[in-house]
C-alpha cells in the first residue's frame, strides 16, 4: 500500500509538472541564445561565470538592487527564524551556514535542538488536549451530555486550529507577502507540516519591508500550529491502524 501510494503520486506530479519544466527550460534557453544575439560583446562562458555567480548568491541571501546589494537574512531576527526552522526539522532549504564553523555549529545546535523541540511539541500537544477534555468535562456535568460533550469538544478544537494555523494566516501573508490565499495555504501546510520545500518562505523578498514583530509572530505560530497539527496526524495515524 505504501509503494502504491508513492508510486500514484509520482505519476500524477509527473503528469502535473513535467510540461511546466519543459516549458521553463525553453523558455530559459530561448533568453539565453535572444541575450548572446542581441548582446554580441557579451561570451557564452563569461555570461555563465555571471549566471552561476548570481545563483551562488542568491543562494546566500545577496540580491542585486542597481548598484547596491541587499543584506539582512543573517541579523538576528533572520538567524532566530532560522534557528526555529533548523530544530523544528522544517529545513527549508533557501538559507543555509557557509562558513565551517557556522555549519559545525549548526549540526551541534540540532542535535541537542532538535529533541528539546520534540519535548516542548509534546508538552503543548498535551496542554492542548487537556483543555478539550477539561471543556468537554465542564459541558457533561452542566448539560448532563455523555459522549456528545467529547465529539463536540474535538470538533470545536478541529475548527478552531484550521481557522488559527491554516485558514486565517495566509490572510496575513497576502499582505505582508503578496502571495495569493492559495499560496499562503500551500505554504501553512508545507511549514506545518515540517515538509519545507522552501519555495516560499516569509520575510525573504527584498522589495519589501517588514515589521519587527513579523517573524517572531511566525515563530510562535510555528510552534503551536506544529503541535496542533501533529495531534491531528496522530488522529489520522490511529485511523489508519
Amino acid at each position: 500500500a505504501y509503494v502504491g501510494y508513492v508510486g500514484l503520486g509520482a505519476a500524477v506530479l509527473q503528469a502535473l509538472e513535467r510540461p511546466a519544466e519543459v516549458q521553463a527550460a525553453q523558455h530559459l534557453l530561448q533568453e539565453h541564445w535572444e541575450l548572446l544575439a542581441n548582446h554580441t560583446c557579451l561570451q557564452g562562458p563569461a555570461l555563465q561565470r555571471l549566471i552561476e555567480g548570481i545563483i551562488q548568491a542568491y543562494k546566500s541571501g545577496i540580491t542585486l538592487q542597481g548598484n547596491t546589494t541587499s543584506l539582512g537574512r543573517w541579523d538576528y531576527s533572520g538567524s532566530f527564524f532560522f534557528s526555529i526552522s533548523a530544530i523544528t526539522t522544517i529545513g527549508y532549504g533557501n538559507l543555509s551556514p557557509s562558513t565551517a564553523v557556522g555549519r559545525i555549529f549548526c549540526i551541534v545546535f540540532a542535535l541537542f535542538g532538535i529533541p528539546l523541540n520534540l519535548v516542548l511539541l509534546n508538552e503543548i500537544g498535551q496542554l492542548m488536549l487537556l483543555g478539550v477534555q477539561h471543556c468537554a468535562h465542564r459541558l457533561e456535568e452542566v448539560f448532563h451530555w455523555q459522549n456528545k460533550a467529547s465529539l463536540l469538544m474535538k470538533t470545536c478544537a478541529l475548527v478552531t486550529g484550521l481557522l488559527l494555523f491554516l485558514l486565517l494566516p495566509p490572510l496575513l501573508f497576502s499582505d505582508k507577502e503578496g502571495w495569493s490565499y492559495e499560496e499562503g495555504f500551500y505554504y501553512s501546510f508545507i511549514t506545518l507540516s515540517t515538509i519545507g520545500f522552501g519555495d516560499y518562505v516569509i520575510g525573504m523578498n527584498p522589495d519589501r519591508t517588514y515589521p519587527s514583530w513579523y517573524k517572531n509572530v511566525i515563530s510562535i505560530w510555528i510552534l503551536f500550529g506544529m503541535a496542533w497539527l501533529a495531534l491531528v496526524i496522530k488522529f489520522c495515524i490511529h485511523l489508519l491502524e
